[in-house]
């Protein structure tokens, strides 16, 4: 017995050696700043900076998505999902203790060479039993590592989900918002121009202006009417694609502050460097990768032999009775040792899988970033050069009215043909039809540089998700506490 003690304390010892390589962040060449950042940037990337449109409105229709939206809840399952997984694998760091009873009465045949002294007779029997797998070198460990990794990714992908949502309702909500500025704008030329088409056959009637002038103003008219329907179908298609954003039906949605009295929130302040710690995608393709490198010492560990140990202790008898007496007792212990010899590279080969899967999640993890790079840069950019059309344009409108303005009076003067008027005024409306999307534009790729950097919005908005994790608690700052959960917190 001795001895077994000595042998169970050294494989205890020998159970902290680990196979495979041990995670080391990459060395990630970043650039000092961004090509497009703004001077004036402020910091509130930690701040729900779409409160800063000033339209209650829009406040209430994220809040409602981040409450209702399907994808959502389906991301938090998910989560759910991996932390079983993850408590599934580390139960085999422990022994596995079960119980076994069993009742039977039974008869053997006359004929056996060998009949029991009673016949029929009555088998009793309750066990208590343990098995232990001892993670000599690292297996379960490595297996563990690679499912809390999984934890992690699965996490850091809901958190990713809910910064797209916040931006895509966001910008949702403002498309509609434009759309509906457009409308009213088709609406109010369609309307200017019938009055000159009334106008126009009422002269001819008349013998004023002749037929050519008339079809002229009508042509301008049925431009303006036909670009109605097609803003219509727009806002339609606009209001059921935000419904399901919202986890709605689709249907109508309700709307605040126009487009033009819309605050415009200030540019986060961020460096390249902090994308790493603040983007949800960047943080799920690290974590990838740790669990892709741990799968590696699962594999080498394979090499080697399984040590287990196994006991049971309970009682047998034949009488209820005597079940529980002491000469009923019945036990045993033993262990096994189990290695492979030849396995015609099956071993080599999942070796091999994961080695190479390491390297696919090294490239992974590294394209990432280089996508969130430009994605900032061209966040950046858009948001720099939309504000510049859009002056030019809303100059390019003024322009355009007052060319209007001036060809109508010289027409009426009868120093210009109408077909003068009619060309001011078809540059016009497509003009301001144009500046209201640039407009848009513009605050949508301010949302997309929100969405590009990241940040502890994202935590602010998960507080509005009412998504209960189960096991799992929401994280704080990303991955980096989830661990927690789980008796070991693993930095990132």
């Amino acid at each position: 017995m001795k001895k077994m003690i000595a042998i169970f304390i050294i494989t205890l010892c020998l159970a902290g050696c680990m196979m495979g390589p041990d995670y080391k962040r990459p060395i990630v060449d970043t650039p000092p700043a961004f090509r497009y950042e703004i001077n004036e940037a402020a910091d509130t990337a930690n701040t729900e900076w779409w409160k800063q449109f000033n339209d209650p409105v829009l406040d209430g229709l994220i809040t409602e998505a981040l409450a209702n939206n399907k994808s959502v809840k389906i991301a938090a399952y998910n989560v759910e999902q991996a932390a079983g997984i993850l408590m599934t694998t580390r139960s085999l760091l422990f022994p596995q203790v079960s119980y076994d009873g069993s009742a039977a009465r039974q008869r053997s045949s006359l004929n056996n060479a060998v009949s029991p002294p009673q016949n029929p007779y009555t088998s009793l029997q309750a066990l208590g039993g343990a098995t232990w797998e001892i993670d000599l070198w690292g297996r379960i460990r490595r297996l563990s590592e690679a499912a809390q990794a999984n934890v992690f990714a699965t996490e850091e992908a809901r958190r990713g989900i809910i910064l797209s949502l916040v931006a895509e309702v966001a910008s949702a909500y403002v498309q509609l918002r434009a759309l509906d500025e457009q409308l009213n704008i088709a609406q109010h030329t369609l309307k200017t121009y019938e009055e000159s088409v009334k106008l126009f056959e009422l002269q001819y009637k008349y013998g004023q202006v002749s037929r050519m002038v008339v079809e002229q103003a009508r042509t301008q008219y049925e431009t303006a009417a036909a670009a109605i329907p097609r803003i219509e179908s727009q806002i339609v298609r606009t209001e059921n694609a935000l419904s399901i954003l919202l986890g709605r039906n689709p249907g109508p949605v309700a709307r605040g502050k126009a487009l033009a009295d819309l605050t415009m929130p200030p540019v986060p302040a961020g460096l390249p460097s902090q994308l790493l710690e603040r983007r949800p995608d960047i943080l799920q393709a690290e974590q990838n990768l740790i669990g892709a490198n741990a799968q590696i010492g699962a594999a080498k560990a394979l090499y080697f032999p399984t040590i287990s140990l196994t006991g049971a202790f309970g009682t047998s008898s034949a009488d209820l009775s005597d079940l529980f007496k002491g000469p009923s007792n019945t036990w045993n212990f033993g262990g096994s040792l189990i290695g492979p010899i030849f396995t015609a590279g099956n071993i080599a080969g999942q070796v091999q899988q994961s080695e190479a899967g390491q390297q696919a999640a090294l490239l992974a993890y590294e394209q990432t970033i280089q996508r969130a790079f430009a994605d900032m840069e061209n966040a950046l950019s858009s948001h720099q050069k939309l504000g510049e059309q859009f002056a030019a344009e809303i100059k390019g409108v003024t322009a355009y009215k007052e060319y209007a303005r001036l060809a109508l009076l010289q027409y009426k003067e009868g120093y210009a043909p109408y077909l003068t008027v009619l060309y001011a005024q078809t540059q016009l409306f497509p003009a301001e039809l144009n500046a209201v999307q640039t407009r848009s534009a513009t605050f949508i790729a301010l949302t997309n540089i929100y969405k590009a950097l990241g940040g502890g919005w994202i935590t602010e908005a998960d507080k509005l998700s009412h998504v209960s994790l189960g096991g799992v608690p929401k994280s704080t700052e990303g991955s980096k506490t989830v661990g927690s959960a789980f008796g070991k917190e693993t930095k990132n």
